[in-house]
């Protein structure tokens, strides 16, 4: 993800319309950092038809809330379908792809694993 200004100011209380400020470009992925603290960060996601992030892995507890369309999710070797509505949870570390069945949109919470609650 690019280290781009945050839409949102930690120290500010916000509306945003999530649909309004979701990207698409064709062909391509695009990421716009919502949120950004000193325990994590908040990313929306637009995914085209057909595209995908390679299996990787992360240091952070990671939330993904599924807005709108379909997604296919590997998560440490099983395959899972999600539409929208659907709320992802994934522990640190865990390996992980996502593929786009059809355009889809999504809301990426990630929050450092030290800063996580038992």
């Amino acid at each position: 993800m690019k280290n781009e200004t945050p839409l949102l100011a930690a120290d500010r209380a916000t509306v945003l319309a999530l649909a309004a400020e979701t990207q698409f470009a064709p062909h391509g992925i695009v990421s716009r950092t919502l949120l950004r603290t000193a325990l994590g960060r908040l990313v929306l996601f637009g995914f085209d038809a057909g595209q995908e992030l390679t299996e990787h892995t992360s240091p952070h507890h990671a939330i993904v809330q599924v807005l709108t369309g379909r997604c296919e999710w590997k998560l440490g070797g099983e395959t899972r379908s999600l539409q929208a509505g659907d709320l992802l949870y994934m522990p640190p570390h865990l390996p992980h792809a996502v593929k786009a069945v059809e355009r889809f949109s999504m809301l990426l919470t990630l929050i450092k694993a030290e800063a996580a609650i038992p």
